[in-house]
């Protein structure tokens, strides 16, 4: 399940124990800190611990974005469509694990079960919608005041984006603002809450399935 020892934890019932990660996501690989230090992940209701993540900092964060700037020009090359299948598979893969996921971000953040359901599906649906819009990144031609001039707009990717995400709704605010960004061709570096970790690593563990290349989203955890 994960790295602490079995007397200490508090083991969640999932269907695919792959989606409880102990290790944070940098550059397409699971990975420790530098220090080796870990925080624990509880339960809010009654203190049991969960599991615990790796405690990372500055070095780790620094490699993380390195590796999603390394990682920008092939994703930003791949066409709408492409980038669009990658999403798709995402969503499909977020629905078919919608119950472990709704188990595991209750047992770490406290929300009834069937609230935190409703925020994976929920949260599905920005994936699902950003994955048709993915190939409709559409430029524009704006009128002029006179016939000597064309304005054009081009859209493009602005680049490595950094998204911290809170601790009440984690996955909704997640997909929220990783759908967009990556339709439109960005990476990115993620810092989940120190609170609720575990079901941001899990989204990860959704989206290296689906196949996603290595370096385009990388999940750093640590405690602020």
């Amino acid at each position: 399940m994960n790295a602490i020892t079995k007397d200490r934890a508090t083991v969640i019932p999932l269907k695919d124990p792959q989606l409880f990660r102990d290790r944070a996501y940098v550059n397409g690989a699971w990975v420790e800190a530098d220090s080796k230090g870990r925080f624990d992940v509880d339960n809010p209701a009654d203190g049991a611990i969960l599991g615990s993540v790796p405690n990372m900092g500055a070095a780790e964060a620094r490699r993380a974005i390195e590796a999603a700037n390394a990682a920008l020009p092939a994703w930003r090359a791949l066409t709408g469509k492409e980038r669009s299948n990658i999403l798709r598979k995402w969503f499909n893969l977020i629905v078919a694990n919608a119950d472990d996921l709704a188990t595991l971000l209750t047992a770490e953040q406290g929300k009834p079960i069937a609230e935190a359901r409703g925020e994976i599906i929920y949260g599905a649906s920005f994936v699902e919608w950003f994955a048709e819009e993915a190939k409709r990144v559409y430029g524009d031609v704006i009128p002029t005041l006179s016939n000597d001039r064309r304005l054009i707009v081009i859209k493009q990717p602005i680049g490595v984006v950094g998204a911290i995400t809170p601790w009440n709704s984690p996955l909704l605010l997640l997909t929220f603002k990783l759908a967009p960004l990556l339709a439109a061709g960005n990476t990115c570096v993620v810092k989940p809450s120190e609170h609720s970790p575990a079901s941001t690593v899990a989204l990860a563990q959704v989206l290296f399935e689906a196949g996603l290349p290595a370096g385009v989203l990388n999940v750093v955890t640590g405690w602020d």
